[in-house]
């Protein structure tokens, strides 16, 4: 791996230094658009609406809403004038409890590695928040903007985790939320029941993108000559009918567990 930055972990006086790497990576096949008609390559060029003349990226400004619907263009000196904090530094600015954040909060993952000669600090840092079983709330510059993050361990590496600003974070707005839906007592046992046949421990090796390997067989056999896959066929029998009783669906579906 290459790492994409270096800076400094802080909080209080302790200072560790670190180099951010990237903790994913896509697996999804390259594509381009071409023409359908003969493979003939698509190519996109930056044009003035209403015209062929092509702009040049360095004269390419961005246009934003002003907060009473106006209009205002900025160039990239305008945004590198933006005072934000520029310091390669990974500021923690308290510890948390780790139910506290939600998962629906978490962006995307780094991996932190120490950039010192001797790892002790940043092995100290990760075993106490593991022992303490908190997250460390931190703020950073990356790209020019300010990250919110939480900093965690994961198979003894810390890992930044950036988080979604408050903002960003839709409400649930449904109207099902707010109706008087009654639950009985038999079906909350038997859905408990269910989950309790369901229940595992999390391996996520266990788990592939079945969309990729069919996908990666139909590149392979259109490449080969071939017509790839059938058109899928409706086998479904009466035994498969929507069961219109919740509570009948339920035992169902544990005597099918049970059973399998």
């Amino acid at each position: 791996m290459r790492s994409i930055w270096r800076g400094d972990l802080s909080f209080g006086l302790v200072n560790v230094p670190v180099k951010v790497y990237s903790a994913t990576q896509s697996h999804d096949r390259t594509s381009h658009q071409v023409d359908a008609a003969d493979g003939t390559r698509i190519r996109y060029r930056r044009v003035r609406e209403g015209t062929d003349r092509e702009v040049d990226y360095a004269n390419i400004a961005n246009a934003y809403e002003s907060s009473d619907g106006q209009q205002v263009v900025l160039t990239k000196d305008d945004l590198a004038s933006l005072p934000v904090t520029r310091s390669p530094e990974i500021s923690i600015l308290e510890f948390v409890p780790i139910d506290q954040v939600d998962p629906i909060y978490f962006d995307k993952p780094y991996y932190l590695e120490p950039a010192s000669r001797s790892p002790k600090a940043y092995v100290l840092l990760a075993r106490a928040l593991e022992t303490t079983e908190r997250l460390a709330i931190a703020t950073f510059t990356l790209r020019s903007r300010t990250r919110l993050a939480a900093l965690r361990v994961i198979d003894g590496v810390m890992t930044l985790q950036t988080l979604l600003w408050p903002d960003e974070v839709r409400r649930p707005d449904f109207d099902f939320l707010e109706a008087d839906v009654e639950i009985r007592d038999q079906e909350l046992e038997m859905a408990s029941s269910l989950i309790e046949t369901m229940a595992d421990d999390f391996d996520p090796t266990r788990f592939e993108d079945t969309y990729q390997v069919e996908l990666a067989k139909l590149i392979d056999a259109r490449a080969e000559g071939g017509q790839g896959f059938p058109e899928p066929v409706d086998d479904a029998s009466d035994d498969d009918a929507e069961v219109a009783d919740l509570l009948a669906a339920l035992r169902a579906s544990v005597r099918d567990r049970a059973a399998g």
